[in-house]
């Protein structure tokens, strides 16, 4: 289930933006990319999961299981992504927020793996609460689950921790990092703060349009 990125950069309007370089992340690791805002931190990301936006375009190959995702629909690629706003649906509860990241199985056996996630979470019995309801850490996780639970083949993190405060920050990322890697989810993370990388992974540096090693 590894992510891999063969020859994989940027353009801005047919200039690189980001120069070509290849990446593995194998099955529950979590690689950190870094950079000023503006060098295409994000841009590579939504290159990853299929929704880059013109004047930009991407070069080179992105593979999963070997496979190439280039020309595979968003919606087709697995690919889930985490962003520093949780964008919970409001007019949905908690519960229904999950469920709907749920797509597959009877009711019931979908509602005892929505309860079982909150209790993952550390949220057990919040099925009912709405989203307004909820702490910023606790709807960032609410976030993080819903995208677990369309069992996405990858994790894209783009600055999750960005809006929470410090003693929040280190729990939130601490569980984060603990289900991605007990699911096996090869990760990449965007940040701008190196202290938000995992302890003793890899990390990249995008600097003058090159990803450079840390």
């Amino acid at each position: 289930m590894s992510l891999g990125l063969t020859d994989f950069g940027l353009t801005l309007r047919g200039r690189s933006l980001v120069a070509a370089f290849n990446l593995r992340v194998a099955n529950g690791e979590i690689v950190t990319l870094m950079g000023p805002s503006g060098c295409g931190k994000s841009s590579l990301l939504s290159a990853i999961a299929g929704t880059l936006q013109a004047p930009l375009a991407m070069v080179g190959d992105v593979q999963l299981k070997s496979a190439s995702l280039v020309g595979v629909a968003p919606e087709r690629r697995r690919v889930g992504r985490l962003f520093q706003d949780d964008f919970l649906f409001p007019h949905m509860s908690v519960g229904e927020n999950l469920l709907f990241a749920i797509a597959r199985g009877e009711h019931h056996a979908r509602v005892a793996k929505m309860k079982a996630a909150l209790r993952d979470i550390g949220l057990e019995g919040f099925e009912g609460r709405g989203p307004h309801t909820l702490s910023g850490g606790q709807r960032q996780r609410v976030s993080l689950m819903r995208s677990l639970l369309a069992e996405p083949q990858v994790m894209l993190l783009d600055e999750p921790f960005n809006k929470l405060d410090n003693a929040l920050r280190g729990t939130m990322r601490s569980s984060t990092f603990d289900l991605l890697n007990q699911r096996g989810t090869p990760t990449l993370l965007v940040t701008h703060d190196v202290t938000d990388s995992p302890r003793g992974g890899r990390v990249l540096k995008i600097e003058n349009g090159e990803v450079k090693d840390v």
